[in-house]
C-alpha cells in the first residue's frame, strides 16, 4: 500500500524485454535505502517487486497484463519514473490509500498555468471517470492529487509547483500518457450496492441497509 507521495524521481537504467513481459532496472537513491529482495516499489503508479538488487539499482518483472493497462510499455532507457516505497504503519499518511493497481492509462490533453499553480486536464475513459468526482483523490503517475474538474469526458487537478517539481510532472507535455489509479473505495461501494446475480438473493447488503447506518 502506498500514499501516493512522491520520494524521488529515479531513472530507468535498462529494460530486458521478453515476448509479453520485461525486467526493468532503476536508478535510485532514497528508495534505496532500505529495500530488500521482495519489497514493493510504486514506478509510475504501479506496484513492483523488488527481484534484484545492485549498487544504485533495483530490478523489477512487469507482466503482459501491466503492460497492457499502463504507459510502462513506453518507457525506454534514461526515462524517468516517480518512485515511492511502500508505507510505514508508523508514518504520517500524508496522500490517500494506493494500491499501485493501475486501473488504466489517461491522456493529458492541456496543461496551463493560474498564477503559481499547474493545471492539467486528462481524458479518460468512461469506465475510468466513473469512479473519479470532485474534490477526491486521484493517482497520476502514483502521485496522489485532487481533483478539481470532471467533465464527460476529462477531468482536471491543479498542482502547486512543488509537487511538479519533486515528480515527472514537470517532464510532461500535452499528448503525453499518464497512469490512473482511482480511489478504490468508490470500487468497494459500487460492488457492494451491485452485488454479483449469484450472490444477490439474501445478500445483507442494500440501499435500505447502507441508508440506515448513515451510508
Amino acid at each position: 500500500m502506498f500514499t501516493g507521495i512522491v520520494e524521488e524521481v529515479g531513472t530507468i537504467a535498462r529494460i530486458r524485454p521478453g515476448p509479453h513481459s520485461a525486467v526493468l532496472t532503476i536508478r535510485g537513491e532514497k528508495v534505496l535505502e532500505d529495500t530488500k529482495i521482495g519489497d514493493s516499489i510504486c514506478v509510475n503508479g504501479i506496484c513492483l517487486t523488488v527481484t534484484a538488487l545492485s549498487p544504485g539499482c533495483f530490478s523489477a518483472d512487469v507482466m503482459h497484463e501491466t503492460l497492457n493497462r499502463s504507459s510502462l510499455a513506453a518507457l525506454v532507457s534514461g526515462s524517468h519514473v516517480n518512485l515511492e516505497r511502500a508505507m510505514r504503519a508508523d508514518g504520517r499518511f500524508g496522500g490517500h490509500i494506493v494500491a499501485g493497481h493501475v486501473d488504466g492509462v489517461g491522456e493529458i490533453i492541456r496543461i496551463r498555468r493560474d498564477d503559481t499553480a499547474v493545471w492539467y486536464t486528462i481524458r479518460a475513459a468512461p469506465e475510468i471517470l466513473r469512479y473519479i468526482v470532485e474534490k477526491g483523490s486521484v493517482a497520476i503517475d502514483g502521485i496522489s492529487l485532487t481533483v478539481a474538474v470532471i467533465t464527460q469526458t476529462d477531468f482536471s487537478i491543479s498542482a502547486i509547483p512543488h509537487t511538479v517539481a519533486q515528480t515527472v510532472l514537470r517532464e510532461r507535455s500535452e499528448g503525453d500518457l499518464v497512469n490512473l489509479e482511482t480511489d478504490m473505495i468508490g470500487k468497494y461501494v459500487e460492488k457492494l450496492l451491485l452485488p454479483a446475480p449469484e450472490r444477490r438473493e439474501g445478500s445483507a447488503i442494500t440501499r435500505e441497509f447502507l441508508s440506515r447506518y448513515g451510508f
